[in-house]
């Protein structure tokens, strides 16, 4: 799929890694559909990006229902936007798991859903979903985070095999550790044992990697980080105690300490 002239609904770009993928999808040559809660976040980026913009709530499926029909003619969606939701699910009230639910698995799933037909009728377009390596492998208080980075893996690999032949392709991107943009940049925690990060050029680099050459699966990480998430997947116990030994944990507090205090 070309990037170049197609027109693409981008979610999640207010925040994170949101920014560096608007641009590098306009320098590609893509015509933005760009969406998010706050119209004062939006404008200035519609202005330099001479992009359309759609205020919805991914949160509401009433409007992801409609961001769907505004965003009808996309050729491409990038479903970037996610919650952090991270610590013990204890800590989290059923109204606030909904919304993470329906934020980072629910709210993609449907997009899909409901712009695929278009494409498939016109034998071209592109599904790509921005996920996280925490879909490959689990750990200590992110259990709702990893819940929805699996089922949104899971479900872009199988839509994927039901698309097949139609035209369109569906991929997931997975960053590792990110640095200067993103949810764990922002709560500046250090990584478990040293583990080196990626940048957000890394990561959109990807983005258009996926797209423009139907790949299934690309995950943005160092060498050794894609390697331990591999064992991880297939050793979850393994995993646990290798985790503990790197100092995870204090990867982990820091997050929920940095997450607790931006609510």
């Amino acid at each position: 799929m070309r990037i170049a002239g197609a027109t693409v609904l981008l979610t999640g770009v207010t925040g994170g890694i949101g920014g560096a993928l608007a641009a590098e999808l306009s320098a590609r040559g893509a015509q933005l559909i760009l969406t998010g809660r706050r119209a004062e976040a939006l404008e200035p980026l519609a202005e330099r990006y001479g992009a359309r913009t759609v205020l919805a709530d991914l949160a509401d499926s009433g409007d992801v229902s409609r961001l769907a029909e505004e965003a009808a003619d996309a050729d491409i969606l990038v479903a970037n936007a996610a919650l952090p939701s991270s610590g013990d699910v204890l800590d989290y009230t059923p109204e606030q798991m909904d919304r993470a639910l329906a934020v980072n698995l629910r709210a993609p799933a449907m997009l899909a859903r409901l712009l695929a037909p278009r494409m498939v009728a016109a034998g071209r377009g592109h599904i790509c979903f921005v996920g996280s390596l925490s879909g490959l492998a689990a750990t200590r208080s992110a259990s709702l985070y990893t819940a929805t980075k699996f089922g949104l893996r899971g479900f872009s690999l199988a839509f994927r095999q039901d698309l097949h032949g139609t035209g369109v392709g569906v991929s997931i991107v997975q960053p590792g550790f990110v640095r200067d943009a993103g949810m764990f940049a922002e709560t500046g925690a250090p990584t478990p044992g040293g583990v080196r990060t990626v940048s957000p050029d890394q990561v959109v680099k990807g983005v258009a990697r996926a797209i423009e050459r139907d790949i299934a699966e690309v995950n943005v990480a160092p060498p050794e980080l894609k390697f331990l998430a591999r064992v991880a997947s297939q050793f979850p116990g393994f995993a646990e105690r290798v985790q503990r030994k790197a100092g995870a944990e204090k990867t982990v507090d820091g997050i929920v300490t940095a997450q607790r205090a931006s609510r």
